[in-house]
């Protein structure tokens, strides 16, 4: 019954814990003369790069922090001035954090095997993804369609990147397709298009940790962050969570189960 899994980039089917473009906002805006904690700059991830910067940069601390900084406040030139900064550090930076994460290949084959297509959208722009896409391909990640940051006149969690990809792939209606994603951002994306959405609560950016990190985690610390990062993720439109993209074939398997028992992802 399902038809088309589509995939989130960053924490969802590589780069575990979502660490590339971290890292970049927090250098970009340092650039800049502001400083900015880890959680400011995962807050808005799994939108376009451009809309994040623009909450990050109205966020109420950042925002007295730039105008104590610069003498005024944060405005639509500061916004392409720190995405000027940001695009090329996190092209450098996907290098870095290009490993698919643990069972994403074993997922992608068990979809393969039943005929299930495979698409993508991402809040990354297409110079981003002109670096990771090649290094996602050698490790066996080559979606039909990918759909980038900056393509549509607007981004997530507007429906309209899985709309085009549901569109370019032929995939209809919108309940045989499920959408895997960590932020969201990316599940309201899903939602607002009237897919399946199924967050990524460990591997993803609200966990916020790689995999050498989580492994060193108590059970109970894994718990907690677990738990934590579930709420995040169902208040943010998730149907259903689980902890990584390893978790798919259970995740195809209890959507099916709903439809066949008749319901619908905008029931």
């Amino acid at each position: 019954m399902i038809k088309a899994a589509i995939f989130d980039w960053a924490g969802t089917v590589l780069d575990h814990g979502s660490r590339a473009p971290m890292g970049a906002f927090v250098e970009a805006f340092a650039q800049m003369g502001v400083a900015i904690a880890i959680a400011d700059a995962r807050g808005p991830m799994g939108m376009a790069k451009r809309d994040h910067i623009r909450l990050v940069g109205t966020a109420p601390t950042v925002a007295a922090a730039w105008r104590a900084k610069h003498g005024r406040d944060f405005g639509d030139a500061d916004i392409d001035a720190i995405f000027d900064i940001f695009e090329p550090l996190n092209i450098a930076a996907v290098e870095a954090h290009s490993a698919l994460i643990s069972g994403a290949k074993d997922a992608l084959d068990w979809c393969a095997a039943r005929g299930i297509r495979i698409g993508s959208t991402t809040g990354y722009t297409r110079p981003i993804m002109q670096r990771l896409a090649p290094l996602a391909a050698a490790q066996g990640f080559s979606p039909e369609v990918m759909v980038c940051a900056g393509d549509l006149p607007e981004g997530r969690p507007a429906p309209l990147q899985m709309w085009f990809a549901m569109a370019k792939m032929g995939i209809w209606p919108a309940e045989t397709v499920v959408k895997f994603d960590d932020t969201p951002p990316g599940l309201g994306e899903a939602r607002n298009a009237g897919a399946w959405a199924v967050g990524l609560a460990l591997s993803g950016n609200i966990a916020g940790l790689s995999a050498e990190e989580l492994a060193a985690l108590h059970e109970a610390e894994i718990t907690e962050l677990r738990a934590e990062a579930t709420r995040q993720l169902i208040e943010g439109g998730a149907h259903l969570v689980i902890d990584s993209v390893a978790d798919l074939p259970a995740a195809m398997d209890a959507i099916e189960a709903r439809l066949t028992e008749g319901q619908l992802p905008t029931g």
